[in-house]
């Protein structure tokens, strides 16, 4: 039995919802990770942990308190009650904030990784030739940091693929809206139908086996390069 059109609308919403996430999080994750590998203000330890913050904390627990600030009585809720955009619970919008907060880790710590490699000296060589800071960042950290950025890219797609728990709290099961794999391989298994469920999971158990697989591959050949 082959694939159903519902879990072909899923795997396209989900496909979709990670390339939307991905993208925010290079621009919001980038410059987050440089300040965190060349900052030495005591309150880096406390930027690093909330940025650490989703590795560890229930997915439920993250879900709960995104639904009640994106809520009627929340701060998010009514800011955008106020400018005339609804509620943002049960909306593809919405599930996209949601896999924001819960993705940042991922996007942020290999930067950071790769940004603290390079080192103070290229800095410094392109200062002395002028550079602006700005310039310096596009033209000598960025290029010599793009492995770093093809690996944060891949664990942040990857990883909003595969959520559940801020998924179904944040944008529940809405069909076209909010229903992504995970979800609707959890609607298969509720409703006992394994078949189903196996050849849906089979797929997502091959994308991410490709993805794995296509990082540690690259891996090599980009230090070879560089």
């Amino acid at each position: 039995m082959p694939l159903t059109e519902s879990d072909l609308q899923a795997i396209w919403l989900t496909l979709r919802l990670a390339s939307i996430v991905t993208l925010i999080l290079l621009f919001i994750g980038t410059p987050i990770a440089w300040w965190l590998a060349r900052s030495k203000k005591w309150w880096k330890g406390p930027v690093a942990a909330v940025v650490a913050l989703p590795l560890v904390l229930p997915p439920s627990v993250l879900g709960f308190y995104l639904l009640l600030a994106m809520g009627p009585e929340g701060p998010v809720g009514q800011l955008t009650q106020s400018l005339g955009l609804g509620l943002l619970p049960f909306t593809f919008w919405g599930l996209v904030i949601a896999s924001v907060f819960y993705s940042l880790p991922f996007m942020v710590q290999p930067l950071q990784t790769a940004f603290e490699a390079i080192g103070n000296r290229p800095m410094e060589v392109a200062a002395t030739l002028r550079a602006s800071p700005l310039d310096a960042f596009f033209t000598v950290a960025v290029p010599l940091s793009m492995p770093g950025f093809m690996t944060a890219s891949i664990l942040t797609f990857a990883h909003t693929v595969g959520e559940f728990g801020v998924v179904l709290m944040i944008g529940g099961n809405i069909p076209g809206v909010s229903r992504v794999v995970s979800v609707q391989i959890y609607d298969y298994v509720e409703s006992m139908d394994y078949l189903q469920a196996h050849r849906l999971s089979a797929v997502m158990l091959a994308f991410s086996f490709v993805v794995l697989l296509v990082m540690y591959l690259w891996r090599p050949s980009s230090k070879k390069g560089m």
